[in-house]
């Protein structure tokens, strides 16, 4: 990389040769291998969020099998050993493929558009992550299809989880996914973090940031201390089926509860991993519908912060069924009470905001409004579970299951169907039929509570969870009919979203720049975006540029139009420091990432595949660390200009 000098400000609008410089410069190659060497964010963005939703969609198809499968008492649809599969393919494949990779996808697309950047820190890396996950989340449900599922719930216990209690590679390749989706998400929080930190706009300060930004931010760092955890459990768990070890054998020395400490320490705040960022999709929704910015800004950045400490103050929530000393659980019930206050204060700053604004109802708005009547009633089923004599009575029922999916699908999707409304514009260039978002929130809203709301029921009634029929005459036939017959209104509300999504790609009102008439950068740009971003990178003088009143300086000058320079800003006060050269597109991310998945694959099967698919994998790290000679010149004639 060169390491110019910052450049002028102010700089005049580019002409049209500049601009068509900047466009080849920044373009990744045409045709199928210019795809697998793409590093555009937004590119890589968009690939993430359709894998996701695939994974989404595949756990939904699993879902609705098993709730026909509990339709009525005594059915014999699945056998035990498939519906464990079932249950253990579906909630992992929304805890770990859909619902935290998605929020990392919309936040890479957005943020470098939101600071002013022209792309993200380490595009190569970034693609590297995609390309992971991909093969992950692909090697997951391969295992599934060959028969070789894994049955032991996705939080896989031990010792139920170990070899004598689980023959064959399920859980293996369960084991290894983990590795798969946590590198992934390790490296898009480190891409996040730095591009957050040093690319922003001159002018946006730590304190002008937008909230979605902030929210990003603070999950990143939460990612970079949940996901370890998990990471290192998973690996203690293949190491103990597959090399003898006895990190969960009390027999040997181990602790059987040494797992679920590990696994809480991220499952808890993984919670939080998927609340926070659509927190960030409510602020920016309800500060451009009410036409106001939104109220209390230095509050709900506090808010956000306090919500991700707390949140790794509340793994042992899920443990109160365990011998653990009672001081220390009412330690944690007192976690799981505070945690409720920085919450409410936030939904308090969105109810003032709200208040006095101007609202226009359009469909991303509904979906926020139905977040508040859904999170608040989970929330309130969460204080119940925080009380461990309550706990101890409904924690292998159906209420937890209920609460469970209250909090995640009614905090975190609702949101993120909101969030997919309002940026499918600068997403694709064009909007989303009105009429079909109405016809989808009605279904899905009324579709989920019909779901959810009677398994408290169940649950109060007595019902176990992860159990796959269950006998007449126990009362519980009308509440899971009812449930049943919510979940496909919630299939149908998703098929009603395809089929907006699909015609309006095809023949969908074109969109303009800022269709909703917002406050934040990412709206300055076309729709969508040029490869570029910016044709200037913009100057940034308070916390809503877009409504306020143009004042100089506009424009960042002194940019290369036909070299990948971008600008990297001081931390704190975001201002300029250096104009560093970013790598071109590469095969060397999909090929390190293809060595990766040779190296975890054959794990599997031996650990010999670890000294041997190392092989391969440090030629791919060369290749891509490797300089190029057209990039050196390039880099030498920034330095050192005629």
């Amino acid at each position: 990389m060169s390491a110019a000098g910052p450049p002028l400000l102010d700089g005049p609008h580019a002409d049209a040769q500049v601009l068509e410089a900047l466009r080849a410069t920044w373009s990744d190659p045409p045709g199928w291998c210019g795809r697998l060497r793409a590093i555009d964010h937004k590119t890589i963005a968009r690939r993430f969020i359709v894998a996701t939703f695939v994974f989404f969609l595949l756990g939904g198809v699993l879902a609705l099998a098993m709730r026909l499968q509990l339709a009525a008492p005594g059915l014999r649809l699945l056998s035990p050993g498939l519906y464990n599969q079932l249950f253990t393919m579906h909630g992992t494949t929304m805890m770990f493929l859909f619902a935290v990779p998605v929020m990392q996808a919309v936040a890479m697309y957005l943020v470098p558009l939101m600071i002013g950047a022209r792309s993200v820190a380490f595009p190569r890396m970034n693609a590297f992550a995609f390309w992971v996950f991909l093969m992950g989340g692909s090697f997951l449900y391969a295992g599934f299809a060959l028969g070789s599922g894994p049955d032991t719930g996705w939080f896989s216990y031990v010792p139920l989880a170990s070899a004598d209690y689980a023959p064959g590679k399920g859980v293996d390749i369960w084991a290894q996914m983990i590795t798969f989706t946590e590198l992934s998400a390790l490296l898009v929080a480190i891409v996040l973090i730095t591009t957050i930190f040093k690319m922003r706009a001159p002018g946006m300060t730590l304190g002008r940031m937008p909230l979605f930004v902030w929210a990003t931010l603070v999950t990143q760092f939460m990612v970079l201390f949940a996901m370890p955890s998990v990471m290192l459990g998973s690996t203690a768990l293949i190491l103990d089926r597959l090399v003898g070890t006895h990190f969960y054998n009390p027999a040997r020395g181990g602790d059987v509860l040494l797992w679920q400490h590990l696994f809480w320490f991220f499952g808890h705040p993984e919670v939080y991993l998927i609340f926070i960022p659509p927190l960030g999709f409510i602020s920016t929704i309800v500060s451009t519908f009410a036409r106001r910015p939104v109220f209390g800004y230095r509050a709900m950045v506090l808010a956000l912060v306090a919500t991700a400490f707390l949140a790794f103050g509340l793994w042992v929530h899920h443990m109160f069924a365990t011998n653990l000393p009672e001081v220390g659980k009412a330690f944690f019930t007192a976690a799981s009470l505070a945690i409720a206050v920085p919450s409410a204060v936030q939904i308090f700053c969105w109810i003032a905001t709200l208040w006095n604004g101007r609202l226009d109802f359009k469909a991303p708005l509904y979906f926020v409004l139905a977040f508040f009547v859904i999170l608040i009633a989970g929330g309130m089923t969460g204080l119940m579970l925080a009380s461990v004599s309550l706990d101890l009575q409904v924690h292998d029922t159906y209420f937890v299951v209920a609460h469970l999916h209250y909090v995640l699908l009614g905090g975190a999707v609702f949101p993120l169907f909101g969030a997919i409304y309002y940026w499918f514009p600068k997403f694709t260039g064009r909007m989303l039929s009105e009429t079909l978002a109405h016809w989808h929130f009605w279904l899905f809203f009324v579709g989920f509570n019909v779901t959810f709301f009677p398994m408290h029921l169940l649950g109060l009634h007595g019902m176990p969870r992860r159990v796959w029929t269950y006998s007449p005459g126990l009362g519980w036939d009308g509440m899971n009919m009812t449930a049943t017959l919510g979940a496909f209104t919630i299939a149908a509300s998703m098929a009603v979203f395809l089929v907006n999504v699909a015609m309006s790609l095809r023949r969908g009102q074109c969109a303009p720049n800022d269709p909703w008439g917002a406050g934040t950068l990412e709206w300055r740009t076309p729709s969508p975006p040029p490869p570029h971003n910016f044709d200037a990178l913009p100057v940034v003088h308070g916390r809503d540029p877009l409504w306020m009143a143009p004042r100089p300086p506009l424009h960042v000058a002194g940019l290369a139009a036909d070299a990948r320079e971008v600008l990297v800003t001081s931390a704190l006060a975001a201002q300029p420091e250096s104009r560093p050269l970013f790598p071109k597109p590469s095969i060397w991310p999909f090929l390190g990432a293809l060595a990766t998945t040779v190296l975890f694959i054959g794990s599997v099967y031996t650990p010999w595949a670890v000294a041997w698919g190392a092989l391969p994998l440090t030629v791919a790290l060369i290749g891509w660390f490797w300089p190029g000679r057209q990039e050196t010149e390039q880099a030498l004639a920034l330095e050192n200009p005629p």
